[in-house]
């Protein structure tokens, strides 16, 4: 279902650069959630809001996990 609203995503015509970012950031974003409960799921960890993931385009998780 995630996969398809991305794709679909891909298809509206607007500012493709913002688009992409944003699209970016919701995969690491998602990603960080998956990887947490594999691979450090005892870790306390309070995932960040996607805002934090826009700006830096970079994973969350606490040092260590993963």
């Amino acid at each position: 279902m995630i996969a398809g609203l991305l794709i679909a995503a891909l298809a509206v015509v607007g500012p493709q650069d913002d688009l992409k970012r944003d699209m970016r950031a919701l995969e690491i974003y998602l990603q960080d959630q998956e990887d947490h409960k594999n691979y450090c799921p005892k870790t306390r960890w309070n995932q960040p809001d996607i805002e934090v993931y826009k700006r830096t385009l970079k994973s969350q998780l606490p040092k260590g996990c993963k």
